[in-house]
């Protein structure tokens, strides 16, 4: 087990934005001030400030960000098929968040790989921050097997 959670690191990259901070309970004020009309690039998933800041953009601007980030630094073979997971922060449409994977999708099929497997939806969160993290996993045949294995979680549920 532990060599096929080595491959799924190796074989794996994030990048998330954001619109807002989330306000931790603790804390009870934002962790970073963003301005209307900015984003945060690069945040993390515990509502960390990201790497830097831009105008806001469509989401076509944005998502040619968050795949290039992902897929310069993964560099999945051509041909090859990914799992695509576009995860909310918590304080996002699940609209907008099939908005962006289907920009991500046309971009992946575009630069020559199959995102054959996908999963969008608001699962792993940082409370009610507004923004979308983008996860990339190039699959091999005993990855694509255990992601379609069946699921029976209170989440997660297929094939079960």
């Amino acid at each position: 087990m532990t060599d096929t959670v080595k491959r799924v690191n190796d074989r794996a990259r994030s990048f998330g934005v954001a619109l807002s901070s989330c306000i931790p309970p603790a804390a009870g004020k934002v962790i970073f001030e963003l301005p209307e009309g900015e984003i945060e690039f690069g945040i993390g998933i515990h509502g960390e400030p990201g790497r830097r800041r831009g105008a806001l953009g469509p989401a076509s601007e944005v998502v040619d960000v968050m795949v290039e980030a992902v897929i310069s630094d993964l560099k999945p073979k051509r041909g090859g098929n990914l799992l695509v997971f576009v995860n909310g922060m918590g304080g996002t449409p699940l609209l907008e968040l099939y908005l962006l994977y289907g920009e991500v999708d046309a971009r992946l099929r575009k630069a020559g790989l199959n995102p054959t497997r996908n999963l969008v939806g608001s699962y792993i969160t940082s409370l009610e921050m507004a923004g979308a993290s983008l996860t990339v996993l190039e699959l091999d045949d005993e990855l694509t097997k255990l992601w379609d294995a069946p699921v029976h979680t209170p989440a997660l549920r297929w094939r079960a």
